[in-house]
């Protein structure tokens, strides 16, 4: 199941976002704190628990300075995914963001988690415009 975010702004530069972004401490910022707990991360993943899903996590795999940052989950998550971030220069100090999301899940799964899904996408979005990234 492929899940898009809607497209964010933000008035920062996409190299001051993306370096953010590419360091998981910075990440709990991210996650809205009343739904997440057991928050670990370093440099180059993290992981945490999110109820209803359980204790997940996101790994780094590729990135494209300044461009994209493709995520994918850690291995004691129960479901597999890839997660891309991709950063766009709309000017000198904006830059576009949006999130992607492939989930191999089953169908019927899929059903119940598509619109928590989307939800979560696009309250990471929103978030990642309110974050001050200078």
């Amino acid at each position: 199941m492929k899940l898009e975010s809607k497209v964010g702004k933000k008035a920062d530069t996409d190299e001051q976002i993306y370096n953010f972004l590419t360091n998981f401490d910075n990440f709990k910022d991210l996650i809205p704190p009343d739904k997440v707990t057991d928050w670990e991360s370093d440099e180059t993943s993290c992981t945490f628990t999110v109820e209803p899903l359980g204790k997940t996590g996101f790994q780094i795999l590729e990135k494209e300075p300044f461009k994209l940052i493709k995520l994918s989950s850690k291995d004691q998550t129960q479901y597999d995914f890839k997660f891309w971030i991709q950063l766009k220069a709309l000017s000198e100090n904006e830059t576009a963001i949006k999130l992607t999301m492939d989930v191999d899940i089953n169908p019927m799964m899929a059903m119940m988690a598509k619109g928590p899904l989307k939800k979560f996408l696009d309250t990471l979005v929103e978030r990642m415009e309110q974050i001050n990234y200078s």
